[in-house]
């Protein structure tokens, strides 16, 4: 009897050790600060650059990312981590309209409505990480804010110097008048 019991406890362990299995495989993703962000691998797959890195030494569990600043890290993970099993929709161009929440889902309007600064740090990480729906939706948001705006508007709000003079910039208006036509 008691080989009895020890032969039935035997399948138990095995289950339990079966637990184990279920346990995600994770990366660890280096910054340029060298803060280490852990991260599960299925999410760090969405960056093509990071897949490649990956598929190049298989053993490798470490990426170094010194492009990107930790708290653009954070924010991306946080876009890869949600679209990772809710792939966004395609955005439809030319945009129609200023408003992101009327172009994409209003979880993707809310994580491009940050500072301008980050916007575009935003940009530069997904670009350097190769994840395209994330760089369609940065560049998308950067459209919709110069959407309907004249060149004063968007000089302003982009905080761009005019560096032509009234005579040049009238000269080029007066070669492209077919363009504010439209």
């Amino acid at each position: 009897m008691a080989d009895e019991k020890k032969n039935t406890a035997s399948p138990m362990e095995d289950d339990l050790g079966g637990l184990d299995d279920d346990t995600e495989e994770t990366l660890k993703i280096t910054t340029q600060e060298k803060d280490v962000l852990e991260i599960p691998k299925k999410v760090g797959m969405m960056s093509v650059l990071i897949t490649t890195m990956v598929e190049g030494d298989k053993e490798e569990k470490e990426i170094p990312l010194p492009n990107v600043k930790t708290a653009i890290m954070k924010k991306v993970i946080s876009y890869m981590t949600y679209h990772v099993d809710n792939p966004p929709e395609e955005i439809e161009k030319p945009l129609k309209s200023a408003n992101m929440a009327d172009v994409v889902s209003q979880w993707d309007a809310d994580f491009v409505d940050v500072s301008q600064e980050m916007l575009f740090e935003l940009i530069l990480a997904a670009n350097y990480m190769d994840i395209k729906p994330l760089l369609d939706l940065t560049c998308a948001k950067v459209a919709s804010m110069i959407k309907g705006k004249t060149p004063e508007q968007i000089r302003k709000t982009f905080n761009i110097q005019n560096d032509f003079t009234p005579e040049e910039e009238a000269a080029v208006r007066a070669e492209n008048k077919w363009a504010e036509e439209s």
